[in-house]
């Protein structure tokens, strides 16, 4: 057997063991293959350091070849399945960097791979085994479609329901972006594929996005908006992390120094490099000098490195020393990750080869699954159970053509389905799974209400499907579902007192309806195996675990961002006037009541928690309790931890801090340790500029949600 056979069984078994969670989260690539050391190329000795590989190798290039490595080889992206190709220099056994997106799977006209669910599905879990184990499939399949650096994952800040790109990112907390994006990230390594963290930074909505200024105080910034960079960059180690198209306080961020130099690579001490976003470059030396390494795509006159560049060295306007910084970036985690010593297949064989196994859609199963909320349960209308139930499935997402919409989000992250995987509509996951229950399901699109209400009266139960679309390049102009969904679910909650909905939307949306239905479930961009995942959970073969990244707010005119000035800007300035108070921060600091918190999410089972106590460590506090199953079910329970500063701090109310999900059969109980380091005392202080821990006693409160806390201690902290 050979190297590359033997790596996709390793890897097989290794995803299966990942999606089944029987293991911990650990590296699913095969041993790299042993590149023997050269003449011609002696970096290709593996017992060297990256460090020192890359050092030989820039020492031995021409500029040319130095300047072929910071720029795209073609003007347009579509290089076999690619947003972007840097050509191989073969002389000095430099392989191609291929670039594709992104979070959700292989877009940019790949075929036969997987599409999972969105990246704010993803976070829903708050399981970071979970998270790993999908980067590693992301990655598994990116490495075999001859693609070594993926442009995932995405973690900017939700800082308002509207921006339509959310459904890519992690939620509205920094703590859980940086959990989640370190996670992934480790995942995509694993399979020796260069990991792209994005969008670096303050880029939190799509209206005026590549000319806007995001302004902020440097408190918030940290706080807030860095802060799941930070993480994700120091805990995960990026090979790339991708600048943003807006600007910060009226600076480009791609040409940003003190984001790029000065906090990115001096402060976090990231030494991998920075990528533009598509047509995010604005100048050549200004770029070059602030933290640019490498342009993806000209804007309107062309290049900005290149000959550009190159002239620029020569003129002296660009160091010859940030010349080779910027190769040397590029190379040394291409050493790190492995994409030297593990090449991977060269095109067309890559884009060819079909990566859609089974394990694969098993694992985006289980994160569709691990992801989806149950947000209301009335009666215990759900579970389904019983035999020979009528099933009434109404709505244009519960079938074939609805589904393939409400898969995933619009634009470059969406992962595309003709020729390419089977979008297992809820039509066909309810349908099959119900015949084991001798169920029968009658399918109704919904368009004419008439025929959607008698099909509910007719039935012992109602399912209703709502959905919205999102997508990169536009925002959203209102939280409402449109075409008519809210009169739809209430003429069928009319016709039938139990009726559920299943929402498959990119973020939080209104809900008139709310106290006429029995049950809602939060399903997100499901991916691919949406139609089952939604099955596993309405009949409850799956108990569901997902909680809120995002607050889901009881009216639009609660949000935090109240004026234009602050959404979407007033003659491209954006003031973030909110300042720290962004999602549950902003609801709990002003006592609105949402519609549904931060963190929240019912169970078929039920949770107690108890036996708190908080023990002062040199750094910081561990917080240890117990959480038990009370229920009669099997289940997974997500304890979060949040501290409430001093008043002296100027903190808001209270802040995630920590969290662990643990599984538990009915009756038994598991001992939670969660350790908060000085971090989470601190907050950023600008007359220092350094993170400081003001003396005081912290509030530490341990719950379900943002909203249900369940044991609160203190810590005296100096």
């Amino acid at each position: 057997m050979d190297v590359r056979n033997r790596r996709r069984l390793r890897t097989s078994l290794a995803l299966a063991t990942l999606t089944a969670l029987a293991g911990p989260p650990l590296a699913v690539s095969a041993a790299p293959a042993v590149a023997a050391a050269s003449a011609q190329c002696p970096w290709m000795d593996p017992t060297l350091s990256p460090d020192q590989r890359a050092s030989q190798l820039v020492a031995a290039m021409t500029l040319d070849q130095k300047d072929s490595m910071l720029h795209s080889a073609e003007s347009v992206m579509g290089y076999y399945g690619t947003a972007g190709h840097i050509a191989a220099i073969p002389s000095l056994c430099v392989p191609d960097l291929l670039l594709n997106d992104a979070g959700a799977g292989l877009g940019d006209g790949q075929k036969n791979v997987t599409a999972f669910p969105d990246g704010t599905a993803q976070a829903a879990s708050w399981d970071t085994t979970m998270q790993q184990a999908m980067g590693a499939g992301l990655g598994w399949e990116a490495w075999h479609k001859g693609i070594n650096v993926m442009l995932a994952p995405a973690i900017n800040i939700a800082r308002t329901p509207l921006n339509g790109r959310n459904f890519e990112y992690a939620g509205e907390d920094p703590f859980l972006a940086g959990a989640t994006g370190t996670a992934v990230i480790k995942g995509i390594q694993s399979q020796n594929v260069i990991a792209t963290l994005k969008h670096y930074a303050v880029n939190n909505q799509e209206t005026d996005r590549m000319t806007s200024s995001s302004n902020l105080d440097e408190r918030t910034l940290r706080e807030i908006y860095l802060a799941g960079f930070e993480t994700a960059v120091k805990d995960g180690k990026p090979g790339s992390v991708m600048c943003s198209y807006n600007k910060v306080n009226s600076v480009y961020a791609c040409e940003h120094p003190g984001l790029l130099t000065d906090i990115l690579k001096t402060e976090w001490g990231f030494d991998g490099f920075v990528m533009s976003d598509w047509f995010a470059t604005h100048s050549t030396a200004r770029a070059a000098n602030a933290g640019l390494d490498m342009e993806m795509a000209p804007l309107f006159n062309g290049w900005n490195f290149g000959n550009a560049l190159k002239t620029a060295v020569a003129n002296g306007t660009v160091p010859v020393s940030r010349l080779n910084d910027m190769v040397t970036r590029i190379v040394r985690p291409m050493f790190s990750v492995g994409l030297f010593d593990n090449p991977v297949p060269s095109e067309p064989t890559g884009s060819d080869t079909a990566v859609n196994t089974p394990a694969e859609a098993t694992l985006a199963r289980r994160v569709a699954e691990e992801g989806t909320v149950l947000l209301k349960n009335t009666d215990n209308v759900l579970p389904l159970v019983g035999k020979g139930k009528k099933i009434a499935l109404i709505g244009h997402a519960a079938g074939t053509a609805g589904a393939e919409q409400a898969a995933g989000g619009g634009g470059s992250s969406h992962v595309p389905s003709v020729g390419t995987h089977p979008v297992v509509s809820p039509q066909q996951g309810i349908t099959q799974r119900g015949v084991a229950d001798s169920d029968t399901v009658v399918y109704s699109n919904g368009i004419i209400r008439s025929e959607a209400v008698a099909a509910a009266r007719n039935a012992d139960v109602a399912i209703v499907y709502a959905s919205d679309v999102n997508a990169e390049g536009t925002d959203r102009t209102s939280l409402s579902l449109s075409n008519g969904q809210d009169q739809l679910i209430s003429a069928v909650a009319a016709a039938n007192p139990n009726t559920v909905v299943v929402l498959n939307t990119g973020g939080p949306v209104l809900m008139p309806w709310l106290h006429q239905v029995k049950a809602v479930v939060e399903a997100w961009y499901p991916g691919q195996e949406g139609g089952n995942a939604a099955a596993s959970v309405l009949f409850g073969d799956v108990n569901p675990s997902g909680k809120l990244p995002e607050t889901f707010p009881a009216s639009q005119s609660d949000l935090p961002t109240q004026t234009a000035a602050q959404y979407p800007g007033v003659n491209g300035q954006v003031m973030y006037s909110e300042g720290l108070l962004v999602g549950y921060r902003w609801y709990d600091a002003k006592n609105i009541a949402p519609l549904f918190p931060f963190g929240y999410g019912l169970s078929y089972t039920t949770f107690g928690y108890s036996r708190l106590s908080v023990a002062k460590t040199a750094s910081g506090a561990n917080v240890t309790f117990t959480v038990t199953n009370t229920g009669t079910r099997a289940g997974a329970e997500v304890a979060q931890v949040y501290v409430a500063a001093p008043a002296v701090s100027g903190e808001p109310p209270k802040q995630l801090k920590g969290f662990q999900k643990v599984t538990l059969d009915p009756g038994k109980s598991t001992t939670v340790t969660v350790a908060l380091d000085k971090r989470a005392f601190s907050r950023w202080d600008t007359a220092t500029n350094a993170w400081v821990k003001d003396a005081g006693t912290y509030q530490v409160l341990v719950g379900a949600s943002s909203r249900d806390i369940r044991a609160q201690g203190s810590t005296k902290q100096r």
